[in-house]
């Protein structure tokens, strides 16, 4: 969603983020990619329109490639995300088995 009514959208603070605010900034980059995805996907099933469609999933389908790389960078930063993703995977295999 724009966020152009709120203040702090695209201005660039005074100093450098930490690596604490940086690691949120990513997880809140993440997030709008996913809502981007929805909101796409959610208009490309709305329509019978055969190019609008198409170009509505093609740009769904680049925001789940910023995911992954944002997913990526968010590894490289955390050192840890690894783990926890794959705990939840897991977790989810765990529930399929019973």
């Amino acid at each position: 969603m724009p966020e152009f009514v709120n203040p702090f959208s695209g201005k660039i603070p005074d100093r450098k983020l930490t690596e604490g605010e940086l690691i949120r900034a990513i997880r809140l980059n993440i997030a709008a990619e996913h809502e981007a995805v929805h909101l796409y996907m959610a208009h490309a099933d709305a329509t019978d329109h055969p190019l609008a469609k198409r170009v509505l999933i093609d740009v769904a389908n680049e925001e789940r490639q910023h995911i992954g790389e944002f997913s990526r960078l968010l590894q490289v930063l955390t050192g840890d995300e690894d783990k926890w993703l794959a705990e939840g995977v897991e977790e989810v295999k765990e529930m399929e088995a019973e």
